[in-house]
């Protein structure tokens, strides 16, 4: 068994916030350690963001000690002996060590236990298992340490069991896959999610929707989706069509590369509770014109008029990453920054200035305005105000 570096020189850990909360909960009989991902970041080099404590104290204690220390305390998770710790603007998610009692493919039960093992063997994935005290020093119950060098998500124990405790592990495995994982996924966490890939069926759309936009994000989001397509589990998230390299080409953007991905956009806003804004930008994407280099400066300006900004930057990502030959073509680069060097402009008439030169409100002014602005947009957005009513005039 490999033994893990020491954190002690780490920014993070260093870090007054963190040191005042880890030494006041290890003050007098409790221990605290930092838990999870901050401690798989710092030993994978990449960012450590959100930092999570776990503790031998049951969570009255943590919030009266907490509290006592003037810090915010929150109860956000009560039930399952997580408590929010807020040292000046710097959250923590506290969690007293735990062991399930009973699960249900979705939730667990549980019990409160002073064992950091126990508390371990019941997390999803062995890079997540490991704890990191306020010196810095690495605790590492399930080999974790020795994944992490070989960049392999693999699960805590028995993958079948671990699933059969919460079905969304099947995502998850294959999420930090794609985000952390390199080579092939682990055979027996293959094996387990394929065989018990129903079980996604009794996931709410919610925690599916959080998983695969996280997953969508990633460096090898398109050859992880591909394995999830082989073992026939991506069919039970959603409709897809293989477009692994285009997701691969695309920006890691989880909207974009979800258009990519979904055969239709039909179904997907409650398929998968996207968000109004979100499906309204993969159904902007999905009705917008294939792009090129080959435009000219006014189809270009015309297009961006009509798409929209966003739209337009979308659809130039979409048509190249979906293009023969370069993908770093300075052509197409040039295209997607066409809004940094031409302001979309505003057309500004109204019915009111048509009223003042003389026409008469009704259809016939709607009719007028639309002509006008198709003028103006064919003229390459040229014509002033003046010449848009001197035409108007003649109209009448």
């Amino acid at each position: 068994m490999t033994d893990p570096p020491s954190l002690a020189q780490t920014s993070w850990l260093r870090e007054m916030r963190l040191q005042a909360v880890l030494t006041l909960l290890g003050w007098r009989g409790g221990e605290a350690r930092v838990a999870g991902g901050a401690v798989r970041n710092a030993l994978l080099k990449v960012p450590v963001a959100d930092v999570d404590i776990a503790t031998n104290l049951p969570p009255d204690e943590v919030m009266d000690r907490c509290r006592a220390a003037g810090f915010g305390v929150h109860p956000t998770g009560i039930e399952h002996g997580t408590v929010t710790v807020v040292n000046q603007h710097m959250p923590f998610e506290v969690t007293t060590l735990r062991s399930d009692v009973a699960t249900d493919g979705r939730r667990a039960t549980v019990i409160f236990t002073d064992d950091w093992q126990a508390d371990a063997a019941r997390r999803d994935f062995t890079m997540n298992a490991m704890y990191c005290d306020a010196n810095g020093k690495v605790y590492d119950y399930t080999n974790g340490y020795a994944d992490i060098l070989k960049r392999r998500v693999r699960f805590v124990g028995d993958p079948e069991r671990r699933i059969r405790e919460d079905y969304l592990r099947i995502l998850r495995f294959f999420r930090f896959h794609a985000h952390y994982g390199a080579g092939a996924v682990d055979a027996d966490g293959l094996a387990a999610c394929t065989s018990l890939r129903l079980g996604i069926e009794d996931l709410s759309a919610e925690r599916i929707r959080q998983e695969l936009l996280k997953l969508l994000v990633a460096p090898r989001a398109g050859e992880t989706l591909k394995v999830m397509a082989e073992a026939k589990i991506l069919h039970h998230v959603l409709d897809f069509v293989p477009e692994w390299e285009v997701v691969d080409r695309l920006p890691e953007d989880a909207i974009l590369r979800l258009a990519a991905l979904a055969r239709s956009t039909e179904g997907l806003q409650d398929g998968l509770r996207l968000s109004n804004e979100q499906t309204k930008r993969l159904m902007a994407l999905r009705e917008a014109p294939e792009v090129t280099p080959e435009l000219t400066t006014s189809e270009r300006r015309r297009l961006l008029y009509d798409l929209g900004e966003r739209t337009f930057i979308d659809a130039v990502n979409m048509s190249r990453a979906r293009a023969e030959g370069k993908q770093d073509d300075l052509a197409w680069k040039v295209l997607a920054v066409t809004s940094k060097y031409w302001s979309i402009p505003q057309f500004t008439l109204t019915g009111r200035d048509l009223q003042g030169v003389g026409l008469e409100p009704g259809p016939a002014m709607g009719e007028t305005l639309r002509a006008l602005e198709d003028w103006w947009i064919a003229s390459d957005f040229n014509p002033t105000r003046d010449q848009l009513l001197a035409r108007a005039q003649m109209r009448k």
